[in-house]
């Protein structure tokens, strides 16, 4: 154990992925969104009895406009986040300022709390007051789980969003773009992507890889069934 940097917290034993850029989050809810939005999509159309080219040009659209809004969304609502983040910072910040002895008497029950004895608590709430940045860090991630350095990017969100939309609504119709496009082929191509998403999203997380692709492939074929089921009641002579 001479060997062993323990100045650096896990090195020693384990590690943890970085879990506070955002991009994770954004890719699986963009390839998912992806996937189901543009399959349920061209099956609602291809249902209702369009022609294939109708159907690749719908499915390209749908992935362009559905790309767009991915990553605008993402962004805005990062952004929003952050701002949030950066309010509390700023109600924080101001209440030490404004009552020094109050916060790091909360901050010493806070400690008491989580099995500290109260002279013990005490002291290490004076301890942590003795550097007013430091006091704010722990008065953040005691009181509201807040950490303001691991704040997420919200282009790094966007960015990711937009990609791993395009990715999954790409899927579905790939079929109809090489010329060979019929429902039961999109349906596949879909089926599979479906599949390997969830997968994938499950090995991020540790989860069982079959238990997470079987269950986005169930939740895909529910939007499916639905959009079959009014795209074959409407049909295109009847829009028509």
């Amino acid at each position: 154990m001479s060997d062993v940097d323990i100045s650096r917290p896990h090195d020693y034993d384990h590690s943890h992925a970085d879990v506070s850029s955002g991009w994770l989050r954004a890719s699986v809810f963009g390839a998912m969104d992806g996937l189901v939005s543009n399959l349920g999509l061209i099956t609602g159309i291809a249902a209702a009895g369009a022609a294939p080219g109708i159907v690749a040009i719908t499915g390209i659209s749908g992935l362009i406009a559905g790309a767009i809004s991915m990553a605008l969304g993402e962004f805005t609502s990062v952004r929003t986040q952050n701002e949030q983040l950066d309010a509390e910072v700023l109600t924080e910040r101001a209440a030490l300022e404004r009552n020094p002895i109050g916060e790091e008497a909360e901050l010493a029950a806070l400690f008491a709390g989580l099995g500290m004895d109260e002279p013990t608590a005490k002291q290490a709430a004076s301890q942590v007051h003795g550097d007013h940045e430091r006091a704010l860090r722990v008065h953040l991630a005691h009181e509201l789980g807040l950490h303001p350095e691991e704040k997420p990017s919200p282009w790094v969100a966007a960015i990711s969003s937009f990609i791993a939309f395009s990715i999954g609504a790409l899927i579905p119709i790939l079929p109809f773009l090489f010329g060979f496009g019929t429902l039961w082929s999109g349906l596949i191509f879909g089926g599979a992507g479906l599949l390997l998403a969830g997968g994938l999203a499950a090995s991020f997380t540790r989860k069982n890889r079959a238990f997470g692709a079987l269950r986005q492939l169930l939740f895909g074929g529910i939007a499916v069934a639905v959009t079959y089921a009014v795209g074959t009641a409407l049909g295109v002579s009847s829009i028509g």
